[in-house]
């Protein structure tokens, strides 16, 4: 690290008023706050209290808790595709990993080239630093989408979410809503097929670089939910594949084992609200009993937590700071809501098996409007006791 930081050190009157790469002293400034936390808190004095921890640690902190999920995920590709190959017993280990993890990368690089080259782009035009919040949206949103989503369509979701869902609002900590599932629904609203349209868009089907198998044409796979939403009365997988996460859906989203470690560390680091978490799978859990007592279910409430996206939205989505309640009574309220919408849209609307992307939006909508009932109630109370006394 010594090394690094003289490094650093060295280039940086390049950067600064006069050097001849001055025009680039955002980003320089990027590189080296990401790579050493900044030993000066903010300017001005006051009564507020500074964490010893910035932002772009916390959002390192969110990125290692997605790592698990990210790494089965890339397991479960390989894993799907000698499947459906019918291979699975010719398949090793580190084949069916290596296979998925060819296939995942250029998937996190397009997202992250397009994503940080905008952000970039418009921290050198409004010369102003560049911010952090991408570093985690550019992991995740690899993470919600099919295996079989062609990279340019990602790179135009990308890049619509990122002008129009952040950048147009002044970037991070000011966008209303979540940038990864604003990607995940111009997909889905602008290439349908391509999303939930066709089953086999959950499983690679294709050998890339001498590892894996060529899928036959007649190879079905659809998810858990696509198969309630077609009219199945029971799944084809066990309830240990569910919580494993060894069946098809989108990259990091299948296994609720790997999600679980990420969450243990965003609430042993405090970056994540428990509350908020907490209440999006009790409101989640409690909605799907109801729908199973009344018989609109056959799916009863603990399937419902572990299919889809739900656990992966709960941990990684609803919990986001910015988007999210931030009142201590609101986010019991925000998150019980996402989990009851995530459910009924699952239920009650056969056409849209996986409710939690749209529960989060709508939430998303509605979280100032929650923070300020709550925030106008205790200044009411407070000014109630003011009288008295």
């Amino acid at each position: 690290m010594n090394s690094l930081r003289k490094y650093f050190d060295k280039i940086k009157p390049n950067f600064e008023e006069g050097g001849k790469l001055h025009a680039f002293r955002s980003l320089y400034d990027g590189f080296e706050t990401f790579a050493f936390v900044p030993n000066t808190t903010a300017g001005r004095c006051g009564t507020h209290v500074h964490d010893a921890i910035d932002s772009k640690r916390i959002m390192s902190l969110v990125v290692i808790a997605l790592v698990p999920a990210l790494l089965f995920g890339m397991y479960n590709v390989g894993y799907q595709n000698a499947l459906a190959a019918g291979q699975l017993e010719n398949a090793t280990f580190w084949g069916m990993f290596f296979y998925g993890f060819l296939a995942v990368l250029p998937k996190l690089i397009v997202s992250y080239v397009v994503g940080l080259g905008i952000e970039f782009t418009v921290a050198q035009w409004k010369h102003e630093e560049i911010q952090e919040g991408f570093l985690v949206s550019g992991i995740i949103i690899p993470m919600i989408v099919p295996v079989n989503t062609p990279l340019w369509m990602l790179a135009i979701a990308v890049a619509f979410s990122v002008i129009f869902a952040k950048e147009i609002f002044g970037g991070t900590g000011m966008n209303i809503f979540n940038v990864a599932l604003i990607t995940r629904a111009f997909l889905f609203f602008s290439y349908p097929s391509s999303m939930t349209g066709d089953d086999t868009v959950w499983v690679s089907q294709d050998v890339i670089c001498g590892l894996g198998y060529a899928v036959p044409d007649t190879f079905s796979a659809a998810t858990p939910l696509g198969d309630i939403a077609a009219g199945a009365t029971a799944l084809s997988s066990s309830f240990c594949d569910q919580v494993v996460g060894l069946i098809p859906g989108s990259i990091g989203e299948t296994s609720v084992i790997a999600i679980a470690l990420g969450a243990c560390l965003l609430l042993w680091t405090g970056v994540a609200s428990w509350k908020t978490m907490l209440s999006v799978f009790v409101g989640g859990g409690l909605t799907g009993w109801m729908y199973n007592a009344l018989g609109l279910s056959p799916l009863d409430a603990c399937q419902h937590i572990v299919l889809g996206g739900f656990c992966f939205g709960a941990v990684f989505m609803a919990t986001d700071p910015v988007t999210s309640a931030r009142t201590e009574g609101g986010k019991w309220i925000y998150g019980f809501l996402i989990g009851f919408v995530a459910v009924t849209v699952r239920v009650l609307n056969p056409g849209y098996p996986e409710g939690m992307m749209l529960a989060i939006l709508l939430m998303n909508l509605f979280a100032p409007l929650i923070d300020y009932c709550f925030v106008s109630h205790n200044i009411s109370k407070r000014a109630q006791r003011a009288i008295k006394k």
